[in-house]
């Protein structure tokens, strides 16, 4: 019963955290050529040009039921910052060759929502396998780039070398957290009934022996 009262009040303040999260992200700035780190979920623009051997491939994305890869490009903006693009996705099928994509050379623009870094899921194994990552990390690129202008990436959905937009911000709807907060405390409420009908037996049962013995002794 405990148990279930708490993770039903685990689940309402979960609900309280993602209305925050649609608040801010909703209220998140668009910006242009940004010399400052963006807010979470700010649209922006960004224009420089890629470091087209630096990509990487983030691996096994599925889309419409096509398994591939999501293709990760640096790109060094007319500042001299330097950022990470996740370009979209790219079909590979089941193959593990190294996937191949093309990138536009010179000064290119490109528009997509930015994400700060987000902690990845358990990793079994090391993070990158040639030009594979199982977890989008800025850290496969520190040895070679050094490091990124800003603790994130851009999710582009259009501009010069944009794949297709596979990335939605992963928000639960806060309501769908309260159907889980309410499916804890009706548990803890089956608890709660299961412990007084058990409790009303067991004292039923003990006054039942209790009489049988007393009548055992008057005979």
């Amino acid at each position: 019963m405990a148990l279930g009262i708490s993770l039903g009040l685990w689940q309402w303040e979960r609900a309280d955290d993602k209305r925050l999260a649609i608040a801010v992200r909703d209220a998140a700035p668009t910006l242009v050529q940004p010399t400052e780190q963006p807010a979470q979920g700010a649209q922006v623009t960004l224009r420089g040009q890629y470091l087209a051997e630096q990509t990487l491939y983030l691996d096994n994305r599925v889309v419409d039921g096509r398994v591939g890869v999501a293709v990760l490009t640096p790109l060094r903006d007319s500042f001299g910052q330097l950022w990470l693009v996740q370009r979209g996705f790219l079909a590979t099928g089941p193959r593990r060759e190294t996937p191949q994509t093309t990138t536009p050379s010179g000064t290119v623009e490109v528009i997509g929502e930015w994400q700060e870094v987000q902690s990845g899921g358990p990793l079994y194994g090391e993070n990158r396998e040639g030009a594979r990552l199982q977890q989008l990390s800025l850290e496969p690129w520190h040895a070679s780039l050094g490091t990124f202008s800003y603790p994130g990436w851009l999710h582009a959905s259009e501009g010069d070398g944009v794949l297709i937009p596979w990335w939605e911000a992963n928000v639960m709807p806060p309501s769908r957290h309260m159907g889980y907060a309410f499916q804890w405390w009706g548990l803890a409420l089956a608890a709660l009934m299961v412990m007084f009908i058990g409790g009303y037996k067991l004292r039923r049962d003990g006054a039942d022996k209790k009489a049988l013995v007393n009548k055992n002794k008057q005979r």
